[in-house]
């Protein structure tokens, strides 16, 4: 929870510092992105660290992989380097390389659990969605790269909404996607266990409460009785069966304390 928390703290600082670049245009790019790099670095510990307690690390994952892209992105903003935009955006070309052999793989094993007759349903359905899910994820993200960088070089004359649809139409498919997505930790903050628990566990008063005996068809019946004087009847009627009650369960206990107590003995020793 504490490293979700700072990373989502680095990005807030990000956000806040462009916003305020793009406004004025007082600071370097390069002092603007360095939360982004130093979160960059951060997260590569955190994704060994995430890895050997079983934790989800998607949005760690996303800022280590793309380290070099913080790196050279604004050296391109600050004008320090003369490189094209297919240069600068070389790191993102690398992962969006290796996301195409993900989904290059997922095709040819969704055709294999196809035509295997012995693979249930439910597992052929989901490596077909798995497929397309990349399919549909990846493929307009390497169009929207292509197109972006043709953009920046001045190539293209078309406006921005039309760039940026095939990275919103990624987006949209990740969104549908992580609606089906299982896995991960489905309580709250990184809580390993039911959130009931957790809360019995930190608040222990509530287990008195919460252990309380409870009859639907006694209190749906005391609701049910007018407010008069018969309701005043019944409820001592039904304090006094509780008087009862109470009484012989401490005649029980007294009774079972003062039985006497049986020595063990053993039958498998020998006479």
């Amino acid at each position: 929870m504490l490293i979700s928390l700072s990373l989502h703290l680095i990005l807030l600082m990000f956000e806040l510092l462009a916003c305020d670049n793009l406004t004025s245009k007082r600071h370097l790019w390069v002092l603007v992105f360095i939360p982004l790099i130093f979160g960059s670095v951060a997260s590569v510990g955190a994704c060994v660290w995430a890895v050997k307690h079983d934790r989800s690390f998607e949005l760690e994952l996303f800022l280590a992989v793309n380290a070099l892209q913080f790196v050279s992105l604004p050296l391109k903003l600050d004008q320090f380097v003369t490189w094209n935009w297919e240069v600068v955006f070389v790191p993102m070309w690398i992962v969006i390389c290796l996301s195409l052999v993900s989904v290059l793989y997922n095709i040819i094993f969704c055709g294999i659990m196809m035509r295997t007759p012995e693979i249930s349903l439910q597992q052929k359905k989901a490596a077909l969605n798995a497929a397309v899910g990349n399919v549909c994820t990846v493929l307009p993200l390497l169009f929207f790269q292509v197109v972006i960088c043709d953009k920046l070089e001045g190539e293209l004359k078309f406006p921005y909404i039309v760039i940026f649809s095939p990275l919103l139409a990624s987006i949209f498919a990740l969104i549908v996607l992580s609606f089906s997505a299982k896995g991960g930790n489905k309580w709250w903050f990184g809580i390993r266990k039911s959130f009931s628990q957790f809360l019995l566990s930190a608040m222990p008063f509530l287990q008195e409460y919460g252990n309380i005996s409870y009859h639907a068809e006694n209190s749906n019946a005391q609701q049910s009785q007018p407010l008069d004087g018969s309701s005043s009847s019944s409820s001592t009627a039904h304090l006094g069966d509780f008087d009862k009650h109470m009484k012989k369960s401490k005649k029980s206990a007294k009774n079972d304390s003062m039985k006497p107590v049986v020595p063990i003995i053993s039958i498998d020793l020998p006479d």
